[in-house]
């Protein structure tokens, strides 16, 4: 989106954020339109049972202002932390250490890249049949958002998918999710194929309000990830 528009940097903040750093948007900017979603859980939903909960989808508009639009930011904002070097051909230990955190059962060179959800263990090739690092951990984060769906984590519905709206629901979740970390971790993440583009089309047409679901149980899985990864050893193994 950055690069589309012309900026320098992909850093955006809104309004109230450029004047709390003491600096300010310049007159005459536009800003971009971003959707913040997520899910709060609300008691006493069920009748004759205040103390069961049930899932609410929320999202929220923010207009944000990339840096480039901005005046008076601190030297700080206007640089960001300075770019890691990295090598596209290579393994990257940082994303490694990460997916290790989780303590996901991930066998590599086992065959096609799959989450395999009554054996609980994901499916890669050998970091060299793919193009380069980006493509790799692209689709190693994208079956570790499959995992998180497993019912010892986040329970989403991972049976009979093929073929199904829930198929297509779980596919969007786990590309979101892809797309989250990718960023996170500076790859570059790209759909795999128009095979899921096709079937989410047909999702969307279905349920106007599925896209915002699905953004929201990606970062869901997201937070989960992290916080896998955040937990101290005993946490991870309990």
């Amino acid at each position: 989106m950055a690069q589309a528009a012309g900026y320098r940097t992909p850093r955006f903040l809104t309004f109230k954020q450029a004047l709390e750093l003491r600096g300010n948007v310049r007159k005459g900017e536009r800003g971009i339109k971003v959707y913040f979603v997520k899910q709060l859980q609300v008691r006493g939903s069920v009748a004759d049972d205040a103390t069961a909960t049930r899932l609410i989808p929320m999202m929220r508009e923010y207009t944000v202002f990339n840096v480039d639009q901005c005046e008076n930011l601190p030297d700080s904002i206007n640089t960001g932390k300075p770019m890691r070097v990295r090598n596209p051909d290579t393994r990257d230990e940082v994303p490694d250490a990460f997916l290790g955190s989780t303590r996901a059962d991930i066998r590599e060179g086992h065959g096609e890249a799959c989450y395999i959800p009554s054996r609980d263990f994901i499916s890669m090739p050998a970091f060299a049949g793919f193009k380069g690092a980006d493509h790799f951990y692209n689709v190693a984060f994208h079956e570790l958002t499959h995992w998180t769906g497993h019912k010892a984590r986040l329970g989403r519905d991972l049976k009979n998918r093929f073929g199904s709206r829930n198929y297509a629901a779980e596919e969007l979740i786990a590309e979101l999710g892809a797309a989250f970390l990718c960023a996170e971790f500076r790859f570059d993440g790209d759909v795999r194929n128009a095979g899921y583009i096709a079937s989410w089309i047909e999702l969307l047409k279905a349920d106007k309000r599925a896209f915002f679901t699905a953004c929201s149980q990606a970062s869901r899985a997201a937070d989960y990830l992290r916080a896998l990864a955040l937990a101290e050893p005993a946490e991870r193994a309990a």
